[in-house]
């Protein structure tokens, strides 16, 4: 196992935590010299944020570890494409590297529908890698939403609210 893999399959536990909350399962772990200095999961719906996603969740923690807003040299692994604000996160806390596992085809902000982090404008490259467990990510936003899905359909033969 690689250590990228390793520090995934920290990201999924986190990620496993989020869905048991009724979260998106998306997790994060920011890695400094080897070491997870910061963990996150979203967090929006229970704390009522929309800013409250995985990767800035791990990076608030992380920030807080080292005592310093700038994460130089860190590398951020989470479990699905960071959307356009985290991305964004990503390059204002000077990450060093991004390792994901599934894209997000709909408001993936490093590859699927934006490129933010190419940007030549920024003052910040981070470097991005996806693909690291993708299947065992991909299917578990699949099947949170699954049940989700088949949640709503029980309760619209069963009446609302039920």
């Amino acid at each position: 196992m690689t250590e990228d893999e390793r520090f995934m399959r920290e990201a999924l536990a986190e990620a496993r935590e989020a869905a048991a909350r009724d979260e998106v399962p998306v997790g994060a772990v920011v890695v400094l010299e080897g070491v997870i200095v910061g963990r996150g999961a979203n967090r929006s719906i229970a704390s009522v944020d929309p800013t409250a996603h995985a990767e800035v969740d791990a990076l608030r923690d992380a920030a807080r570890t080292v005592g310093n807003y700038r994460l130089t040299g860190a590398t951020v692994v989470v479990t699905v494409e960071p959307c356009l604000m985290c991305a964004g996160a990503l390059v204002h806390a000077r990450v060093g590297r991004l390792v994901y596992g599934a894209p997000e085809p709909k408001a993936g902000a490093v590859a699927s529908v934006f490129r933010i982090l190419e940007a030549e404008a920024l003052n910040h490259r981070v470097v991005a890698q996806g693909g690291v467990l993708e299947q065992e990510c991909r299917e578990l936003m699949q099947a949170f939403f699954a049940t989700r899905r088949d949640g709503n359909r029980t309760r619209s033969r069963t009446g609302p609210g039920r």
